[in-house]
């Protein structure tokens, strides 16, 4: 009774091998695309995995399953997670105010007035805060020399903190919702709290644990880091080290030799390098239920919408739980995706999602901005894949 069963699988498993490859393929045959490294997971066996193209191609290095990538916005669950251990542990709490760790962390209102930014906020990108590339030229957050992580190299996280508090906030914590630099604001907290940086508390919450040893704030392999590229015609750009893209947010400003600079702050919301298995593991840890990390509990909670509904105003179909999209209305948000589903992906050239309704998890990194982000190849993936579910 097993065979045909197994059989099913296993034909299943082939449609869609050939339908991400094909759509690898075509994106880097219509060079959108440098190099990219594909992992797709179904109840936590990897039934596909390729890596493709060139990790460095100045070099003629080939795409290879172990390449290390700058994470970008990837960092951000990891540090979510790290986070969330420590509410479990009871040293942070979700609705303890900012200040008890930052005590000069004040920013104010728009109107002057005084706010309390909490934990939470921070976590669903509810707090007020932004992002600098969010802004025309001449706002704030860039007159200001704020850092989002990507750029800056040697900046401490002292100053970038006090530079983010100079600026008012756009709006009142918890009354709406605006991608941000919370995530480094909450590094600074975590920092504060265990007295090491944050690096180290990583590694101790999240990937030791996992037994990860490829992704952290450095790169301990330098001859297997991805070189960074960005959208260009006829091929993508190789990225210099003041690379300025444009973007649907606005302009994104990346130093990619930030990674290599021990002054370099460890940014919570975009600092890390890893390897799309770690990535992988990391992710699926969440989909399984959380341990060896998290209890159940705490991660039924993240995979929900935490921001209130705040985010369908700006994305609809798409609320934010605590480090990640989550899919609350798959037809208004336009996707295959069923209801429930997590995303999100790293300005660098990555996606990723865990689908719980269909055990999938799915880790798309690539060494091309914006392409791997937000271009055709991640709804090419998105479309192969649930077309040959």
């Amino acid at each position: 009774m097993s065979l045909p069963l197994e059989m099913a699988d296993a034909d299943r498993n082939s449609s869609l091998a050939a339908a991400v490859d094909a759509a690898i393929t075509s994106a880097l045959d219509d060079k959108r695309l440098v190099g990219t490294v594909v992992l797709v997971a179904r109840d936590g066996e990897i039934v596909h995995h390729r890596a493709a193209g060139l990790a460095d191609r100045e070099s003629g290095l080939p795409m290879r399953e172990d390449t290390i990538f700058r994470l970008a916005s990837i960092t951000k669950p990891i540090v979510t997670i790290a986070a969330m251990r420590l509410v479990e542990q009871a040293r942070i709490g979700l609705d303890d105010a900012v200040t008890r760790w930052l005590p000069d962390f004040r920013p104010r209102l728009p109107d002057g007035g005084a706010a309390i930014i909490r934990i939470r906020h921070l976590l669903t990108h509810t707090s007020g805060l932004g992002y600098s590339f969010s802004e025309e030229d001449g706002g704030s957050y860039i007159s200001a020399g704020v850092s989002d992580g990507l750029a800056e190299p040697g900046l401490p996280l002292a100053e970038n903190l006090r530079r983010i508090a100079s600026v008012p906030l756009r709006f009142a914590p918890g009354s709406d919702w605006q991608y941000s630099v919370a995530m480094d604001v909450l590094g600074g907290i975590i920092e504060a709290e265990t007295g090491v940086p944050l690096g180290d508390a990583v590694a101790d919450l999240v990937t030791k644990p996992l037994g990860l040893a490829d992704t952290a704030f450095s790169v301990r392999d330098r001859r297997r880091l991805a070189a960074a590229y960005m959208n260009a015609s006829p091929e993508p750009a190789l990225m210099g080290e003041n690379a300025l893209v444009m973007s649907l947010m606005g302009p994104i400003r990346f130093a990619p030799n930030r990674i290599f600079d021990p002054a370099s702050y460890h940014s919570g919301g975009a600092g890390m390098a890893g390897t799309a298995g770690d990535v992988l593991a990391v992710l699926d840890t969440i989909r399984r239920g959380g341990a060896p990390l998290l209890s159940t509990e705490t991660v039924g909670m993240m995979m929900t919408d935490q921001a209130g509904g705040r985010r369908q105003q700006h994305e609809p179909g798409s609320g934010f739980g605590f480090g990640w999209s989550v899919i609350t209305n798959p037809a208004e948000a336009g996707v295959p995706f069923p209801k429930g589903t997590l995303k999100w992906g790293g300005v660098y050239g990555h996606s990723w999602f865990i689908d719980p309704v269909n055990g999938l998890t799915v880790v798309a990194l690539t060494n091309t901005t914006l392409e791997g982000m937000w271009g055709k190849f991640t709804v090419d993936l998105r479309e192969a894949i649930y077309a040959a579910l």
